[in-house]
């Protein structure tokens, strides 16, 4: 029966990614014939498509707090890649995600399809993708972050980078912080984040071959940037995460990194 139902998992999920992958398709022709695909249409489609990718995921999903009635930069705690679908259905979002999700096969290219922003680690264009998340808030489009940079194994908060904060205060933009969550029997879950030297088959096998999981989605009090530094934003939306997930506000350590953390599976 347990191979059954991972298989049966399985089939449900690549017909989602079909659907994914039919609706990147339409996009790429209504670009190749300059008919008008915005950004606005892109983020309703891929909330429609996360909703499907969520739901065919061994996960009971239950989210607290009030959706922004209006455009913010969105900045979460990372654990896992199945963040990005459980974020992307709650509401019309696009992703800041490194530059190498675009050479990965299938995703990258529905990555681009959906409006992702693409950046490159120490390359020197932070300046760039600064200007883009600028003029992509400007543009009344939400956008979701992960500024730890990389993903945990959820018993721990690493450190909330302001660096690309920048846009939400040079447009006056508000912070949506957001806490994640995966337990299993009460417990921080151990299946569910992408750590380490973790592949996404293995992850996904690991996932459908195990019983469903619990994740909890808060949605926190937004925060104004209005005079306040980066680092400081940074910090303020790290504490509201930090007492969010584990009751206490308490400053991560850098140094207490989660055996096996790797770079963000989807965004910086």
């Amino acid at each position: 029966m347990g191979a059954l139902r991972s298989h049966a998992r399985v089939i449900r999920v690549l017909w989602v990614i079909g659907l994914g992958l039919t609706i990147a398709g339409t996009f790429a022709l209504m670009e190749r014939m300059s008919i008008g695909a915005s950004m606005a249409r892109r983020q309703r489609w891929t909330s429609w498509f996360m909703a499907r990718l969520t739901a065919a995921l061994p996960f009971r999903v239950k989210v607290s707090g009030k959706l922004p009635d209006q455009p913010m930069l969105w900045v979460s705690n990372h654990v896992s890649w199945t963040d990005i679908p459980l974020l992307g259905m709650l509401a019309p979002l696009s992703f800041l995600s490194k530059a190498e999700v675009r050479t990965w096969p299938v995703a990258g290219w529905l990555a681009l399809k959906a409006g992702t922003l693409f950046i490159r680690r120490g390359s020197g264009d932070s300046k760039l993708i600064q200007k883009q998340m600028g003029q992509h808030l400007l543009s009344k489009h939400s956008l979701v972050i992960f500024p730890e940079g990389t993903t945990t194994d959820g018993r721990s908060l690493r450190t909330f980078h302001g660096r690309l904060l920048s846009s939400a205060i040079e447009t006056s933009t508000p912070l949506q912080p957001v806490a994640i969550q995966y337990l299993r029997d009460g417990r921080p879950d151990q299946i569910a984040p992408f750590i380490g030297d973790d592949d996404l088959l293995s992850h996904l096998c690991r996932l459908f071959a195990n019983e469903v999981s619990e994740v909890h989605i808060q949605l926190l009090t937004p925060i104004q940037p209005h005079d306040k530094e980066r680092a400081a934003l940074a910090f303020e939306a790290q504490q509201a995460v930090q007492v969010a997930l584990f009751g206490e506000a308490d400053q991560p350590s850098e140094t207490a990194q989660p055996d096996g953390a790797r770079p963000a599976a989807k965004a910086a």
